[in-house]
């Protein structure tokens, strides 16, 4: 067993490393210049609600991710992927106007996508509004958020008065509060450890579902489920599969309790470990793995 959660770490590690390194040599000279501003940036973020300054020191790299205006998008190549759920979902939105709050971490920052900005949610974007603009999407995705953070980001003005307007609310958050428990037990790591853990994120959950229906009770909301970005290395070692199967239990046992809520699952869309699913860093989706997860969205979307 012990060498089993060595094995996790020693992953992890290089999982991180690999990250660092991808992003860093793949930066644009234009990025890299504009890193100079980091230090107007930092004080920009400090003055937000929500943000302590040892949150902002654990992840320095992070940007605040404002709603992004989406790219281009081969409109062909989305209806090959999403066929009958694109008019499915356009009838569905037809004649109503929609606002749309997509909340949480890299994924709904839309990390590892090198097609569009904003990943999954960019994707329904320009698959929703390709005719007409049908719906409004605010992406306040932020890479590294655990579910401590993204209930203090609901604090946060702007995103306070996006959630007030919205009448779908998309969340995708825990992955990274899994990625803490390792950090802080890397040295003795046992599943107790992600025990306790899925009990505090159990009731930030519940936090954060309580604080969206106080400032919008009729808004629709969606949390996303977490998948194993781990296949790829250790496709042998069920407790990786058992942890994120738990706490997926746990994402789908708080959404049972709120009437507007809605679990949608996306850890299957990835089980098969498929290498043109992931990303460079071989951690977040690529653009096919978030085609995915547009698709999944959209049939759950248009089945309410």
């Amino acid at each position: 067993m012990k060498r089993r959660y060595m094995l996790i770490i020693l992953g992890i590690l290089l999982i991180g490393i690999t990250v660092f390194l991808t992003v860093q040599l793949s930066q644009p000279e234009s990025a890299k210049k504009e890193t100079t501003t980091d230090n107007i940036e930092q004080q920009q973020q400090e003055k937000q609600p929500g943000y302590t300054a040892n949150e902002q020191e654990e992840t320095p790299e992070e940007e605040y991710a404002k709603p992004q205006e989406t790219n281009g998008e081969p409109i062909a190549q989305l209806r090959e992927i999403f066929s009958e759920a694109v008019q499915r979902t356009i009838d569905f939105f037809a004649n109503r106007e929609a606002n749309v709050t997509a909340l949480g971490d890299s994924l709904t920052q839309g990390v590892g996508d090198n097609v569009v900005e904003g990943g999954y949610v960019s994707i329904l974007d320009n698959t929703i509004n390709e005719n007409h603009q049908l719906v409004a999407f605010d992406n306040y995705g932020k890479r590294g958020h655990r579910s401590d953070q993204l209930l203090k980001w609901l604090d946060n003005p702007e995103v306070e008065q996006s959630v007030e307007s919205a009448d779908i609310v998309l969340i995708t958050i825990g992955a990274n509060d899994i990625m803490q428990v390792v950090k802080e037990n890397f040295t003795n790591l046992n599943m107790n450890d992600f025990t306790q853990a899925r009990e505090t994120y159990e009731e930030h959950l519940q936090q954060i579902f309580d604080k969206i229906n106080d400032l919008n009770e009729d808004a629709k909301i969606y949390l996303i489920g977490i998948y194993n970005p781990f296949l790829n290395y250790f496709p042998d070692i069920r407790e990786l599969s058992m942890i994120v199967d738990d706490w997926n239990e746990t994402s789908r046992d708080v959404v049972e309790q709120y009437d507007n809520a809605t679990f949608i699952p996306v850890a299957d869309l990835f089980a098969s470990g498929e290498k043109h699913l992931f990303a460079d860093d071989h951690f977040h989706p690529s653009h096919q793995g978030y085609q995915l997860f547009a698709r999944r969205i959209l049939d759950y979307l248009t089945d309410q």
